[in-house]
């Protein structure tokens, strides 16, 4: 690393440690749901339409209490009601079953244009890109999402690929401690061996392309579970008919049956 790529991360950080910590501790005013925001998740939440009406009321009052705690800024963006609408959406689809779930491990969401480097930069000049990221260290309180991969989440959610849920998928799996594709805060005991073996079998798949589901999910355990959700919420007829003991695993972990499987 050269002198001024390390002043560069270190700017960086700060920066960013600023927005999450000092960000943090100006009190949110309670969110308020208006017909706006509900137009927005008519639009674009399948996963909402497809709910009873009480099961719609629910789902509101979930997102109002999200974002009356965590609190969404934009770095070189602006954010508008359709990015606080699908955030809030991609955090309450994963632990809609489990009614007194709270993050508490998150304080801030930082939305950035468009994909970032590991450095957080938003035009890194080297390294992978990420669409989003759970923060770590003293950041650990913090995930950061591209603008432009949580919007393509919703509005092309035939793909199965959705950014936002798979970050929240990683803060739900990392609640009991540890980031290992074994969410035990909310994951009944007597699956977790068979959830392992599942996990194991299901990434040869991927390795032996004998899966529709993509490449990353075969990265480690952690990445498997977070891609895997990400299918099972957004093309979850395809999931169950190419991968039906898997489909049926998720469904006992998060608790729900997705509409249109």
């Amino acid at each position: 690393m050269t002198l001024l790529t390390g002043i560069i991360f270190v700017i960086v950080f700060v920066s960013v440690f600023l927005l999450l910590y000092l960000g943090s501790e100006r009190s949110l005013k309670p969110f308020v749901l208006t017909e706006n925001y509900r137009g927005l998740l008519q639009q674009y939440v399948g996963f909402y339409n497809a709910l009873y009406n009480e099961e719609k009321t629910e789902f509101e009052n979930r997102i109002q209490q999200f974002l009356s705690k965590v609190r969404i800024t934009g770095v070189g963006t602006k954010v508008d009601d359709a990015d606080r609408i699908l955030i809030a959406a991609s955090a309450i689809i994963p632990i809609f079953a489990f009614k007194d779930w709270q993050y508490n491990n998150l304080h801030e969401v930082l939305l950035y244009p468009a994909a970032f480097s590991n450095n957080l930069s938003p035009t890194g000049p080297d390294g992978e890109l990420y669409g989003g990221m759970v923060g770590w260290g003293d950041m650990q309180n913090g995930m950061m999402l591209s603008q432009a991969d949580l919007r393509v989440g919703f509005m092309y959610s035939h793909q199965g690929r959705n950014t936002a849920i798979h970050e929240f998928v990683h803060l739900i799996d990392k609640a009991d401690g540890a980031t290992d594709g074994i969410p035990e805060s909310i994951m009944d005991q007597e699956f977790i061996i068979p959830w392992l073996a599942i996990m194991h079998r299901e990434i040869q798949k991927i390795t032996e392309g004998q899966s529709i589901i993509h490449p990353y999910g075969a990265t480690n355990t952690a990445e498997f579970f977070a891609v895997a959700a990400e299918y099972f919420f957004g093309q979850p007829q395809a999931l169950k008919t190419a991968h039906p003991e898997l489909f049926q695993m998720l469904e006992q972990i998060f608790k729900v049956t997705p509409k249109g499987s």
